[in-house]
């Protein structure tokens, strides 16, 4: 029998059967884990989705299994396209490998795909079924893939694509090699068309598939440990005779090297795509208007006047508020993402995405630290190349999805240091000044205390940008102005009065649009007497916008800059 004949033969099982939905496990009563090697019950790992309750070791299952767990009871509807299998190499004995993994399986090929609904949201979707030689991609997969992708472009579907693949199909040569382009042309058109791309990973994604669909989603998720890479490790260690190090491309190790937004457990994925799926599910516009804010400086300020230099010390005092505590109390839903999709994950930028009084927005903030351990993870909030490289990312994405863009900036400067050079950090900076010239939505800076130098001004290319009463904004530090102009950089007091670089300064200069006012001793726990004066000004900001176009909010933003 040929693969012509085999395909159009075969008739699809229907989604709901049992022993479809249900992964393969050895027989008996116990099962072995394959990570730790613990002995668990069958009852035990079925309740627990396949997931070793001692190690956490996520083991894989099936497509069919996936549809259950992770579409709404009932909503699936499999999509059939009619697609031949092929044999374009003619290799001996591939047509009978495929039609005994045919029998054994269960499954037409290593991809099912179909339409659905996750918390009632209609979503198309792709589910890889490592059961079938490996789920390789060669032409069958290829195609499905390219024309549920082409599917959901004309019903303006959300696609999910979960990936399981050992890569390409050795026995299809380079027609697999050719479906890695076919398959990212279709995303390219589909992402062309503002429509969303989740990309979810699991264990093992290799080889061609993770160099194609698998690294395009606008959102990338991994479960735990999986293995993911293009390269074989067999392969990666005869080739430069060294042994790799452990946790080698593992989900763990692609997020802190850039290249996924988060992980998940598999217990938790339904919930956390659904909350996805929900945020770019909201409306443009606020429901209800709010009041325009006014502006008395008289009434903001307190009394008592203070220097520049006590206005320096004051945005850097070491209990006052950071990014993170704004983005709790403004932005309590926050979907944190991680990546540069280049290099890695710079801990000194928090970005992601947010629901705000039923608009979505992108939340991007240069972060301090909280205590010492999170100021020395977060670098004191200097951020390197990959970090101006993440907020770019970011941008862009919010920018395709229509989404007001919110900056949050303390930063006492971006990271000086060989690494950072090495990286390219004058061109990461000058990349973002040059492209979020452009961004087609609008943007807000806000300087929460320091804003120091190109490092501020990477994440201030805005629409419009507000300090804080108490927060400074200037071309470098005043020690480092007093060191290069009077070589001395114990000359602070004189450096801060002559920089003219507190809120006051800078409004009369034109330099910023608003000022927000802060209580007297501000502190982390009076955060609330801020952001609601924050809340109200935002709003405003957004309705403000909503009333523009793409082209008027830059042309806004260039004017803007064209003045200074």
């Amino acid at each position: 029998m040929d693969l012509k004949e085999l395909f159009k033969k075969t008739k699809k099982r229907n989604i709901n059967e049992e022993n479809s939905t249900v992964p393969e496990v050895p027989n008996g009563l116990f099962v072995k884990c394959d990570k730790c090697k613990g002995t668990l019950s069958k009852d035990t790992l079925i309740a627990n989705m396949y997931v070793c309750p001692k190690c956490g070791y996520h083991r894989p299952v099936s497509a069919k299994y996936r549809v259950k767990t992770i579409l709404d009871k009932g909503s699936f509807t499999e999509w059939n396209f009619e697609i031949e299998g092929r044999n374009p190499l003619g290799i001996i004995g591939y047509e009978d490998k495929l039609i005994e993994t045919k029998e054994k399986t269960k499954i037409s090929e290593a991809v099912i795909s179909g339409e659905g609904k996750i918390g009632g949201i209609d979503i198309a979707i792709a589910i890889m079924d490592s059961r079938f030689m490996m789920a390789s991609m060669g032409y069958y997969v290829g195609e499905q893939i390219t024309k549920t992708v082409e599917s959901a472009t004309q019903k303006r579907l959300p696609l999910i694509i979960f990936a399981a693949s050992g890569g390409a199909r050795m026995q299809e040569g380079i027609v697999s090699l050719m479906q890695m382009a076919k398959t990212s042309a279709a995303l390219k058109r589909y992402s062309d068309e503002s429509l969303l791309y989740i990309s979810v990973l699991t264990h093992p994604t290799m080889g061609g598939v993770t160099a194609s669909f698998a690294s395009l989603g606008d959102l990338i998720i991994a479960e735990p440990e999986a293995l993911i890479g293009f390269a074989g490790q067999r392969v990666i260690e005869n080739t430069i005779k060294q042994k790799l190090p452990k946790g080698f491309q593992r989900s763990e190790f692609q997020l802190e090297n850039g290249f996924l937004d988060m992980i998940v457990q598999r217990q938790d994925m339904k919930v956390e795509i659904e909350r996805i799926l929900k945020l770019h599910n909201k409306g443009k516009k606020f429901k209800t208007n709010v009041r325009k804010s006014e502006t008395n400086f008289d009434r903001l300020f307190s009394k008592t006047e203070k220097s520049a230099y006590d206005i320096v010390k004051l945005s850097r005092e070491i209990n006052r508020p950071v990014s993170s505590d704004y983005i709790q109390k403004l932005f309590p839903d926050f979907i944190e993402l991680h990546g540069d999709r280049l290099f890695g994950d710079d801990s000194a930028i928090i970005g992601g995405i947010a629901d705000f009084k039923g608009v979505p927005v992108t939340v991007i903030s240069q972060a301090k630290g909280v205590d010492t351990e999170d100021k020395i993870k977060r670098n004191f909030g200097m951020p390197s190349p990959h970090g101006y490289r993440k907020s770019l990312r970011l941008m862009k994405q919010a920018e395709k999805f229509k989404r007001p863009i919110i900056c949050l900036v303390d930063t006492p400067g971006a990271f000086c240091g060989i690494t950072a050079e090495e990286g390219g950090q004058g061109e990461a900076i000058a990349r973002n000044l040059y492209e979020m010239s452009n961004i087609e939505v609008p943007i807000l800076s806000i300087v929460l205390g320091e804003a120091g130098s190109g490092g501020a001004l990477a994440m201030a290319v805005s629409n419009e940008v507000w300090m804080l009463e108490n927060s400074i904004y200037s071309i470098l530090s005043p020690e480092g102005y007093a060191s290069i102009l009077w070589k001395d950089a114990t000359k602070v007091k004189e450096a801060s009065m002559e920089m003219k670089l507190t809120s006051k300064d800078l409004y009369e200069l034109k330099i910023i649009e608003d000022i927000i006012a802060e209580p007297k001793n501000f502190k982390r726990d009076r955060i609330k007497v801020v952001t609601r004066i924050m809340e109200r000004k935002i709003q405003n900001f957004i309705l403000k916008y909503s009333d523009y176009d793409g082209k008027e909010i830059k042309n806004i933003r260039y004017n803007r800059f064209k003045s200074m």
